[in-house]
């Protein structure tokens, strides 16, 4: 019998003052079974720093046609492709031809991260960020998760300020490029 997916209730006041975003969101995340803590921590921190105005969670992280988040206009039309993890190359290609803005965060080492896309043919290459969110945040998040939450988020100069139950962590955001000058 197959394993369904871990649903999470969270409610996220999220204050991103680089952005000049605030909002309450009200998200019904499903964890798939082979998605980690870890990368479901970063996927749903990706989604609100990226929050806009038609940002979506894919119907699933194993479908290899759709991003694990995106951005539609009202026309339907791809935006914003965003990955998670460590993507590979093909699939940031991809990307590049889909959307005219693409970016990947990752809770790995962004240096392992960037050596797999080491002479690799990616579309538009240069203008893909790489950012890679503290690991050391991820892994706190990770294990504070509950099935109902509520988070106060508040990113302010590439720094993350995550309050859960009253428990105050704070990691950073910082961008490196995807490939590693040769």
């Amino acid at each position: 019998m197959a394993l369904t997916s871990t649903l999470y209730t969270l409610e996220i006041a999220l204050s991103h003052v680089d952005r000049h975003v605030y909002e309450t969101l009200s998200l019904r995340v499903p964890m798939h079974p082979s998605e980690s803590a870890e990368f479901f921590v970063t996927r749903v921190l990706a989604y609100c720093l990226e929050y806009t105005e038609g940002i979506a969670f894919s119907r699933g992280v194993s479908d290899a046609d759709e991003p694990t988040l995106f951005v539609r206009d009202l026309t339907g039309a791809m935006q914003a492709w965003f990955e998670i993890g460590a993507p590979d190359a093909a699939r940031v290609h991809k990307a590049s031809k889909a959307a005219p803005r693409v970016a990947i965060y990752t809770h790995r080492d962004p240096a392992m991260v960037q050596r797999a896309f080491t002479g690799e043919r990616i579309h538009r290459a240069e203008d893909v960020p790489l950012y890679a969110i503290d690991r050391a945040l991820i892994d706190a998040i990770a294990e504070r998760l509950e099935r109902r939450m509520s988070i106060d988020l508040t990113v302010t100069d590439g720094t993350l300020y995550v309050t859960i139950g009253g428990v105050m962590l704070t990691g950073t955001v910082t961008t490196h490029p995807l490939q590693q000058a040769t």
